[in-house]
């Protein structure tokens, strides 16, 4: 290994497995959101506004867990997307024990469609809106398992009120 090339320490790796996650959900992407998990994870979602911690959803297993993308998450209209992000984090790590402890923020970004004319006179840059849309904390507990960081609990908490899909 030369000088300039540097072994990614624990903090870095295991806000990688965060930085994928969210990707994942962006997405809606099953296969990759099971990979940030182990087999036995779980995920507990709650309803925190108001000082109380309302337990809405937990997920126990990778198949629930990477389900629960394609199942509890709306799809993205055209010329829509989602951006999940994760911010602030606080990373602690212990051995093969670790916890991310971040505020989240997800935005909707919408496009506007270009009109079959074209963009009108004066139209620069980007065309279409940005919302906030969620926000609240996120504490993710990761282990290292044959020198692999995965998540084995997290734990969602809304500041808003959050509704399921009916099953």
């Amino acid at each position: 290994m030369s000088n300039n090339e540097r072994i990614p320490d624990d903090h870095r790796l295991v806000a990688e497995v965060i930085a994928r996650y969210v990707r994942a959900a962006d997405h809606r992407d099953p296969v990759t959101m099971a990979a940030v998990f182990w087999d036995d994870a779980v995920v507990e979602i709650y309803y925190s506004g108001a000082g109380q911690h309302e337990l809405l959803a937990r997920l126990t297993g990778v198949e629930t867990i990477a389900a629960a993308i394609a199942t509890g998450m709306a799809p993205h209209p055209e010329l829509g997307w989602s951006h999940h992000t994760s911010l602030n984090p606080i990373v602690t790590v212990d051995g093969d024990d670790a916890v991310y402890d971040s505020q989240f923020l997800v935005y909707n970004v919408l496009g506007r469609a270009r009109p079959s004319a074209g963009w009108p006179a004066g139209s620069v840059g980007a065309q279409g809106t940005i919302v906030p849309v969620e926000s609240g904390y996120l504490e993710s507990t990761l282990r290292r398992r044959a020198g692999r960081w995965r998540i084995a609990k997290q734990i969602i908490k809304h500041d808003l009120p959050y509704a399921f899909p009916a099953a």
